[in-house]
């Protein structure tokens, strides 16, 4: 031999690099920087949730922020993985595989609201990129009215 060969992809692989491939692997899929943000405004005012779970057991997908007393799934979804309309930007490597990860991601997203809702869920989704102090109002306003909803009921 002499000296080590180039890397190359496996046979059906995303990756189109060791690179690529180290990146893509790197590429945190929970504890993101606008989860945690979010995460910790939400807590400030006051409110209680699990963290990176299943909503509904049955359900083979975790939400970011779950709020079961009250039934409320929060989605915090990143802009290349979700196909965000403002910023997604389609890959030049590798094109097919990526675009149809993504697209399979985005039919996920509505199948897992369709699923979560007929369970009696509200499903709350936000971009990474929206404000989070915006994200965190909004998650705090749905969780109470829910909460004064469910007690109101009870009477």
């Amino acid at each position: 031999m002499n000296g080590p060969q180039p890397w190359t992809p496996p046979e059906g692989s995303w990756a189109s690099s060791a690179a690529r491939r180290r990146n893509m692997q790197a590429i945190r899929s929970k504890d993101t920087k606008p989860e945690r943000l979010i995460r910790r405004l939400v807590h400030a005012q006051g409110l209680r949730y699990r963290i990176a779970v299943r909503p509904d057991p049955s359900l083979r997908r975790t939400a970011d922020l779950v709020f079961r007393p009250v039934k409320v799934a929060v989605f915090i979804d990143g802009c290349y993985w979700h196909g965000c309309p403002e910023h997604y930007v389609p890959p030049k490597t590798n094109s097919g595989y990526w675009s149809d990860k993504v697209a399979r991601n985005m039919a996920r997203d509505l199948d897992t609201n369709a699923r979560l809702e007929r369970e009696g869920w509200l499903v709350l989704r936000f971009w990474e990129h929206a404000p989070p102090e915006e994200c965190a109002i909004k998650i705090a306003e749905t969780v109470r009215q829910r909460k004064r909803t469910d007690s109101d009921k009870r009477r």
